[in-house]
C-alpha cells in the first residue's frame, strides 16, 4: 500500500457553523409576518432551500405559509416598486408623437 495517497484524510480547515434560520420555538405560520418576510426576494419570490438553508420540511411549511398569506391579501403577489424614469429617448418620442398629432 502506497502511504503518500491518503484518501479519508480530512482538512483541517476551520469553518463557523451557521446559526439554523428557524428557531425550535418559531411557529412557521401565515400569520408570522416577521419569519415569512425573510424567506422572499424583494420582487416577492419565494427564496429557494439552498438559499434559505432550511430543511425539506420547513421549505415546504414556509412555502404553504407564504401563499396563504398571499391569498388572503397580507403579502403581495409581485412587489413591483420600480419607479419608472423618464429619460430623453422617451421625452424625445412623446414629444414628436404630439406635434404629429
Amino acid at each position: 500500500m502506497d502511504k503518500s495517497k491518503r484518501p479519508f484524510l480530512k482538512s483541517k480547515r476551520s469553518f463557523r457553523r451557521r446559526l439554523p434560520p428557524i428557531q425550535s420555538g418559531d411557529r412557521i405560520d401565515y400569520r408570522n409576518m416577521s419569519l415569512i418576510s425573510r424567506f422572499i426576494s424583494e420582487q416577492g419570490k419565494i427564496l429557494s432551500r439552498r438559499v434559505n438553508r432550511l430543511t425539506l420540511k420547513q421549505q415546504r411549511l414556509i412555502t404553504i405559509a407564504i401563499k396563504q398569506a398571499r391569498i388572503l391579501s397580507l403579502l403581495p403577489f409581485l412587489n413591483n416598486e420600480k419607479k419608472f424614469e423618464r429619460t430623453e429617448s422617451t421625452a424625445k418620442t412623446a414629444g414628436l408623437r404630439a406635434r404629429n398629432k
